[in-house]
C-alpha cells in the first residue's frame, strides 16, 4: 500500500541546529511535531556519530536515522545497515597520516578515540565547534579489531589532496577548517537513505530532504523534494530543488511550508 504521508530527512548542524551555538530553534521543534502529528515520518541524516546526537533524538522523539554520512543506518530503533571503513586501508592511512603529523580520530557506533593526545589544537578546535558533550580520549590502537564507520583526519584545507591520490578506498569530505571526514569510497548520506527507504514504501514524490553542507550534496541531488538552508554552502543550494531561509530565521518551518507539508 502506497503511503500518502511522506518521509522527511533532516541534517543536524546548520539545518536543525543553528550553526554557531547549536541551538534548536523553537519553531523547528514545533514544526517537527506538526509533521509527526500529520502522520509524516521524520528521520535524521547526519555526519555525526549516533552517540553525538542522542539528546536531539530524544527531544524530537526520532528513532529513524542515517548517521556517519550514511555508514550506519537505524530504522525505528533497529540497525539495518552498516558500512565500515576497510581495515587494511585504514591501517595504511593511519601510518601515512602519522608520517605527516596529521592526527586521526577513530569512530565506531559507541565512542571515538584519538591516535594522538586529545589536547592537540586541531582536535580541540574542530570537536568543540560541535558543542557536544562527547570528546575523544587517547587510544591509538582503537581501530584495531573494531568496525570503524568514520574517521576524522585533522589537517588544513588542501592537505587532504595527497590522501585522495593515495587511498582509493576512501573519500574525504571537509567539514571544518582543520578537519576532514574519512568515509568509504561508496559511502554517502544518499546511499544510507537508499538503504533505509528499502524498508519503506514512500514513492519518490513523497520523499523530502533538508540540508546545508557539502556532505548533503548527493542527498539534495537525489531526493526529489530537496531543500537547502539559506545559510547553506553554495554547492548545497545549487543541488537542491528549493532554498529556504536561514536556520535561525525559522528556515525549517518556512521550508516545510514551501513544499506543502504543513
Amino acid at each position: 500500500m502506497v503511503k500518502e504521508s511522506g518521509i522527511i530527512f533532516f541534517d543536524i548542524d546548520g539545518t536543525l541546529l543553528t550553526e554557531g551555538d547549536k541551538i534548536l530553534p523553537p519553531s523547528t521543534k514545533d514544526a517537527i511535531f506538526q509533521l509527526k502529528n500529520l502522520g509524516h515520518e521524520v528521520a535524521i541524516a547526519t555526519g555525526r556519530a549516533p552517540f553525538m546526537f542522542e539528546d536531539i533524538r530524544k527531544e524530537l522523539e526520532i528513532e529513524t536515522y542515517v548517521c556517519y554520512n550514511g555508514q550506519y543506518v537505524v530504522y525505528e530503533g533497529n540497525v539495518i545497515y552498516a558500512n565500515p571503513l576497510k581495515a587494511s586501508s585504514l591501517e595504511n592511512l593511519t601510518q601515512f597520516a602519522l608520517d605527516r603529523d596529521h592526527p586521526i580520530v577513530f569512530m565506531n557506533h559507541e565512542s571515538m578515540k584519538a591516535n594522538v593526545p586529545e589536547d592537540h589544537d586541531y582536535i580541540q578546535e574542530s570537536i568543540k565547534s560541535l558543542k557536544s558533550a562527547h570528546y575523544p580520549t587517547h587510544d591509538p590502537a582503537f581501530y584495531k579489531g573494531r568496525e570503524i564507520y568514520q574517521a576524522l583526519l585533522f589537517n588544513t584545507a588542501g592537505e587532504e589532496k595527497q590522501y585522495e591520490k593515495s587511498f582509493n578506498d576512501f573519500q574525504f569530505v571537509r567539514w571544518h577548517d582543520k578537519s576532514v571526514d574519512i568515509l568509504p569510497a561508496n559511502g554517502s548520506k544518499a546511499n544510507g537513505i537508499k538503504q533505509l527507504l528499502a524498508y519503506s514504501d514512500y514513492p519518490v514524490e513523497r520523499q523530502y530532504a533538508f540540508g546545508d553542507g557539502l556532505n548533503d550534496i548527493e542527498m539534495l541531488t537525489e531526493i526529489q523534494n530537496s531543500v537547502a538552508m539559506g545559510n547553506g554552502q553554495p554547492e548545497a543550494k545549487a543541488a537542491a530543488s528549493y532554498i529556504t531561509k536561514d536556520v535561525d530565521k525559522d528556515g525549517i518551518l518556512h521550508g516545510l511550508k514551501m513544499v506543502g507539508l504543513i
